[in-house]
């Protein structure tokens, strides 16, 4: 089995057009249904499962709606002009603290429908400049496009799929 890489480890180059932001904001808005399609063929029993000292599946989809609000704040940011967009929270507090194990896994779905739809929403209201503007990424000190943004946005996405299905096939 291929170990997957740390999120933190990853390398991004953001060499492609701005005119991929279509495409980007499609793989974005398409996230939730992907998730509830993984989801679906898991057992109700392993869905609260802690895994190898770390987050069990529930919690990997919570942390997605919680990563919702560094993203809409990024949003702001680049509307705004800002010169480095806030950083991250990489101790997770508010994942860890939330409770996801003892939620319903349809009501994080729905939540991480929600704020995605609203995500969407908020990004195909831009007009054509927007996907060029930049701001610098304060982790990896890096100038980041807003369609770039977007871009790291939807590889986080699959990043905690990718670890989901690694959960899934490793309890059973």
């Amino acid at each position: 089995m291929i170990q997957q890489v740390k999120w933190t480890d990853i390398k991004f180059n953001f060499d492609f057009p701005a005119g991929k932001f279509p495409a980007i904001v499609e793989r974005l808005a398409g996230a939730p249904a992907r998730l509830e399609e993984k989801i679906k063929d898991i057992p109700y029993l392993l869905l609260d499962q802690q895994h190898n000292g770390g987050w069990s599946i529930q919690e990997h989809v919570g942390h997605l709606i919680d990563l919702e609000l560094l993203h809409d704040k990024r949003l702001g940011e680049f509307e705004a002009g800002v010169e480095t967009l806030s950083p991250a929270d990489m101790s997770n507090l508010r994942t860890n603290e939330a409770g996801y194990n003892e939620q319903s896994i349809s009501d994080i779905l729905k939540e991480f429908r929600k704020v995605r739809r609203e995500f969407v929403k908020r990004v195909n209201a831009y007009d054509a400049s927007m996907p060029e503007r930049t701001a610098l990424h304060p982790r990896l000190l890096t100038p980041m496009r807003l369609v770039d943004m977007l871009y790291f946005v939807a590889e986080h996405d699959d990043h905690h799929m990718a670890i989901i299905s690694r959960i899934h096939r490793e309890l059973t």
